[in-house]
């Protein structure tokens, strides 16, 4: 029988092949495809994040281990069948106008997404107006802009304030991240709900704003 640690630990140390196997052996015998994601790939997924803000691990390495992650999830999705994991909420996540840069906002979709969230992804260099428009039809809990360039600044405001002034205020998060934004410019400036230092802060953000923190 799979020890399911053993699958958590598998991710957390990147091992693709090793956490695919043991993944599917623990189907095969039965084990609570629920339970495997919520109790071990999740928290593996935790592990990483920690690594990643002590600097012992960079973003190559996350990114290996939310896709070895993602992967497990993807073997695990057929067995639920009309069960389904528990979606802590909805988010829209873009790159800000102005800007093209998807890495750190790819990095951020997958760890949001492997970790219980509902992810829509507008794409980049995304209009304020098409934010405001992504957050009302997928009925978004959080709004997420990313943004690497200073060039993006303005927009980053233009859009906050648009959402903060429709039908979504009150209704919606917002949270940004990027190399050229500040705690101080989005919190004071730009009236965000939260600044994302990274990715893995960022999820760990979100599940605050919703009242979801371990």
């Amino acid at each position: 029988m799979v020890n399911l640690e053993d699958i958590k630990t598998a991710v957390a140390n990147m091992k693709r092949k090793d956490a695919l196997a043991l993944t599917q052996q623990a189907l095969d015998e039965g084990a609570d495809p629920n339970a495997i994601i919520n109790d071990y790939l999740i928290p593996a997924l935790g592990i990483v994040g920690e690594k990643f803000e002590k600097r012992q691990i960079f973003v190559p390495e996350m990114m290996l281990a939310a896709k070895t992650m993602q992967a497990c999830v993807d073997i695990i999705k057929p067995k639920l069948a009309t069960q389904s994991t528990k979606k802590l909420g909805t988010v829209v996540i873009g790159t800000v106008f102005g800007d093209l840069h998807d890495i750190g906002k790819n990095l951020v979709k997958l760890l949001v997404s492997s970790s219980g969230f509902e992810i829509f992804d507008l794409g980049e260099n995304v209009a304020p107006d098409a934010f405001l428009k992504g957050g009302i039809e997928h009925k978004a809990d959080i709004i997420g802009l990313s943004s690497l360039l200073t060039t993006g600044d303005p927009y980053v405001e233009q859009t906050i304030k648009l959402i903060k002034n429709s039908e979504l205020a009150g209704k919606v998060k917002v949270i940004c991240g990027g190399a050229a934004l500040t705690p101080k410019f989005v919190l004071e400036t730009c009236g965000a709900d939260a600044h994302a230092k990274d990715a893995a802060d960022g999820v760990k953000q979100m599940k605050q704003m919703l009242g979801l923190a371990d």
